[in-house]
């Protein structure tokens, strides 16, 4: 078989930026294993083709979780990116990075190196921002980041009103403290979506010592005695191996990661006898914290306002759309999913903004499917650190079966109460008088439910994910039962392996989870090569 250096398992938002910083040195061999294909499909690129591309076989893993007790029995749709760019391919490109206590809670956890104080320079030397260098934001890196293209009345007012309610109108979410209402700023570039794929990985596939396999399914890590060798994997319906001389880094997301690891051999022994695996390692919190947003989708009807509900369906105003975006990348077609974003407290017990709201100027019961015929948005609140947590687990050693995925929402009361509390703070902001003159009335929850009981049930009626599953592979220290690596993101009971990505965060982020886990990849990249250099 043939050995490289290190060996990158999965090219999404993590791989990607590791492909790029350890091929930078000329004198190593790196290679990139993603399973799925290239991003070479015009709806990876304009940016409301996550429209098109959630749900589809050829951009996303169609994963689905198990009937979850806390969503009243639901299942729920669990989208991943299948693409070079993996979900930054198609999600909601939002730049955000999450609170400093986010960051400072981790260095407490005993994880030295990941206070915010040592993560906020990472965010800024890979960033590349709209308004150039700044104290808060870097300029030249790889990582875009623009103004939003396009502004709508029914969001200006969602602003406003908000103001009323309290909540103050701020320029950035991305200072450390993201308490406010603002437009979001988003990961394009002249109105084109930046993926990974786009900003890391792309300038750097003219290396000779870059090599980048796609179609190939990884299986396992193959080792000698307790030292990662090598992948295992799946490509045009046969099984191929490669050599790892210095490390194999698992980078393939928060739901295959860990799977790979527990058909690798490292788990909880009872779990991998299960399905038919020597342990290699015993570590019981692999697959096992899983943390997530749940968002709840509150819509609400109003009249005299423009939304994307009514104009899509005139033929005139969606081909004035299309030519709108073609002639200077505005308008719809550079929208992403969620416009506008509030932080705060669903109440005062909380030390620092605990919900984010995602507002959008449409509405539809699920994406991937049509929009209500009525003039409506959306006002999606999640919680920002739930207490819930969840598993995802490896079905079988074959590495096509989907994993078993039981997110465990609303399973604590904490959580419960913090769903009704915000879904009653979104029905306050939008009673304020600056939204009065559009007549907005409740569509979902029905607002004839206003009891906590009645709430509660709403919550697990209306509830889906917001797509940011992190924690199956934590971060932490030996006292940590749990912990599946280390601070330097080592896989524990073995050498020569990392996991690289979401999966690592011992506690989620109060935020979107992309950059964050684009940030993991930069600072664990740091982390190899000066290992390497250590020896």
């Amino acid at each position: 078989m043939d050995t490289y250096d290190y060996v990158v398992v999965g090219g999404g938002s993590a791989g990607c930026v590791l492909a790029n910083r350890l091929s930078a040195d000329p004198s190593v061999r790196v290679a990139l294993l993603e399973a799925g294909g290239k991003d070479d499909w015009i709806w990876f690129h304009i940016p409301v083709g996550y429209l098109f591309a959630i749900g589809n076989p050829r951009a996303d893993w169609c994963f689905q979780t198990e009937p979850d007790p806390g969503l009243n029995g639901r299942t729920l749709k669990y989208p991943r990116g299948k693409v070079l760019g993996g979900s930054s391919a198609i999600n909601a490109m939002l730049y955000l990075r999450g609170q400093r206590q986010d960051y400072d809670g981790w260095r407490r956890m005993g994880l030295d190196g990941w206070g915010w104080d040592d993560v906020f320079p990472v965010f800024k030397r890979h960033e590349d921002h709209f308004r150039g260098k700044s104290p808060t934001h870097g300029a030249g890196g790889e990582w875009r980041v623009d103004a939003p293209r396009m502004r709508w009345e029914i969001l200006d007012a969602f602003a406003d009103a908000a103001e009323e309610c309290g909540i103050p109108k701020v320029a950035d979410f991305n200072g450390g403290d993201n308490e406010g209402s603002a437009y979001f700023q988003v990961n394009q570039k002249n109105g084109r979506r930046w993926s990974s794929a786009r900003g890391f990985l792309k300038p750097a596939l003219d290396r000779p010592n870059l090599t980048v396999i796609t179609g190939a399914l990884a299986d396992r890590v193959l080792f000698e005695g307790t030292r990662a060798v090598g992948v295992a994997y799946r490509r045009d319906g046969r099984e191929e191996r490669i050599g790892a001389r210095r490390e194999v880094v698992l980078s393939a997301g928060a739901v295959a990661s860990p799977a790979i690891l527990e058909r690798s051999g490292v788990g909880d022994p009872a779990r991998l006898a299960e399905i038919g695996v020597t342990p290699i390692a015993n570590l019981p919190g692999v697959d096992e914290n899983l943390q997530d947003h749940l968002q709840l989708r509150t819509i609400f009807r109003v009249e005299g306002a423009r939304t994307l509900n009514t104009d899509y369906p005139n033929l005139l105003k969606r081909a004035w759309m299309g030519l709108e975006y073609a002639l200077f990348r505005r308008g719809p077609l550079a929208m992403a999913p969620s416009q506008f974003g509030v932080f705060t407290r669903s109440a005062p017990e909380f030390e620092t903004p605990n919900v984010e709201f995602h507002i959008q100027p449409l509405s539809l019961d699920r994406f991937g499917e049509p929009m209500h015929p009525f003039a409506a948005f959306t006002v999606s609140v999640c919680n920002l650190r739930p207490t819930s947590r969840g598993s995802i687990h490896a079905r079988s050693k074959d590495p096509a079966d989907a994993p078993a995925i039981r997110p465990n929402y609303l399973s604590t009361d904490e959580d419960r109460r913090v769903a009704v509390q915000s879904i009653r703070l979104a029905r306050r902001i939008v009673e304020a008088p600056a939204l009065a003159r559009f007549r907005p009335e409740a569509h979902l929850p029905d607002a004839r439910l206003e009891t906590d009981a009645e709430l509660e049930k709403a919550a697990g009626d209306i509830g889906t994910t917001i797509f940011h599953p992190v924690g199956t592979a934590k971060m932490g220290t030996d006292a940590d039962p749990l912990a599946v690596v280390d601070a330097r993101l080592r896989v524990r009971g073995v050498s020569g392996l990392r996991v690289v990505d979401a999966s690592v965060m011992p506690t989620i982020v109060s935020g979107n989870t992309n950059s964050p886990t684009i940030m993991i990849a930069d600072k664990g990249a740091e982390m190899i090569l000066a290992d390497a250099m250590t020896g």
